[in-house]
């Protein structure tokens, strides 16, 4: 049975099959008259987005789209994007998409209001009290992949493309007000995708439940969306019309990014700047160092996974934990090393640089040094 339900945790949801169609029902209710809808290149033709767009002009709320996003999207999609917002007399955004659209429809609403530059926004200690609250333009999410979760997230990433570093630029404002997710709008995801978002979501989950901090409501989110990875990830890439798998997915990625609260780790540290450097796509980077952490990790995380591989039906443990995990990336078609993502001559001391300077790092159940993170990236250079 395909669920169908509205939510208020963490922000309000409309969940379910059709829902699309409340688009301008819900930027009404966010206060927002005149949107623009921000999505990616590859989205901004295609059928889901055309229909969205005739939604809105029906409701008479315009018909406006940029579509200017990167995959990594940077600091020069952002300009681009507020630039459009401003000129278009738009007072909120329809963020849409995967989490390259989503994260930078998010910025735009946040940063069109905003006379500081973006970095003075990252996610370090109380630089988010720097933003003007009240200039934030209201926000309603729709996401296109079952993944980052970043339509029910107080964050985004944005690449600083002069030093190729990926920054998390926080304020609690950024948290859509409103968010439709419609597992229909995912049908059209291609096998990969649906495998990279996938892992992106389990990730989120199994660093967040791993992470040594105290936040029990997460850990219990991430377990539970650890099973619907389980049981419903391989469906929905076998079949990509599977309704229900689909759906269950969405809840999945809402779950792991509403868990990465406790904190993520070494597999999202190492996956920022490979994917800033080298432009791999994030879910599968983080599938690809999601065996070797986890490795790297055992000596903390042992009584945990134990415990989770039980709840998941998993026998063997934290070594038949382990052992899912490969199987799973096999039946996915994820790499086993860097070199299958085109990383073939890393920079091993920036990266290991970079993951060490990255928020994620502090998440981390084992202490990451320059010693042990260059270690454990010579394995997955492969």
């Amino acid at each position: 049975m395909i669920p169908t339900a509205n939510w208020s945790y963490p922000t309000s949801v409309r969940f379910g099959a059709g829902r699309i169609g409340e688009i301008a029902e819900a930027c009404t209710a966010a206060g927002i008259t005149k949107p623009l809808l921000v999505t990616d290149r590859g989205l901004a033709g295609m059928a889901i987005t055309t229909r969205t767009l005739d939604l809105l002009e029906a409701a008479g709320l315009g018909r406006a789209v940029f579509a200017e996003v990167d995959p990594n999207p940077h600091e020069g999609n952002v300009e681009a994007g507020v630039r459009a917002y401003r000129e278009g007399g738009h007072d909120g955004v329809v963020a849409f998409g995967g989490g390259s659209g989503l994260d930078l429809g998010k910025v735009v609403a946040f940063m069109a209001g905003q006379s500081r530059p973006i970095w003075d926004f990252e996610d370090i200690g109380d630089w988010w009290t720097r933003a003007d609250a009240g200039a934030i333009a209201p926000i309603v999410a729709v996401p296109t992949t079952a993944g980052t979760g970043s339509e029910v997230g107080r964050a985004s990433v944005i690449t600083n493309s002069g030093t190729a570093e990926k920054k998390i630029i926080f304020h609690p404002k950024i948290l859509p007000a409103i968010v439709i997710c419609d597992p229909e709008l995912t049908v059209g995801m291609p096998r990969t995708i649906t495998a990279g978002t996938g892992l992106d979501a389990f990730a989120h989950c199994v660093e967040a439940y791993c992470s040594p901090h105290y936040h029990p409501m997460s850990q219990g989110i991430a377990l539970e969306g650890m099973r619907l990875v389980k049981e419903y990830l391989p469906r929905a890439h076998a079949n990509g019309t599977d309704l229900e798998a689909r759906a269950h997915m969405m809840s999945a990625a809402m779950m792991g990014a509403t868990a990465f609260q406790k904190g993520l780790g070494a597999i999202h540290a190492l996956s920022h700047p490979i994917g800033a450097i080298h432009h791999t796509h994030h879910g599968t980077t983080n599938a690809v160092c999601m065996p070797a952490v986890l490795r790297f990790n055992r000596s903390a995380i042992e009584g945990p996974l134990t415990r989770a591989a039980a709840y998941l039906g998993i026998d063997g443990g934290f070594d038949g934990f382990r052992r899912y995990v490969d199987e799973l990336n096999a039946v996915l078609g994820i790499p086993t090393s860097l070199a299958g993502l085109g990383v073939t001559d890393p920079d091993i001391d920036r990266i290991v640089a970079g993951a060490l300077a990255d928020p994620s790092t502090g998440g981390n159940p084992v202490a990451m040094t320059a010693e042990n993170t260059r270690a454990l990236l010579l394995e997955l250079v492969g």
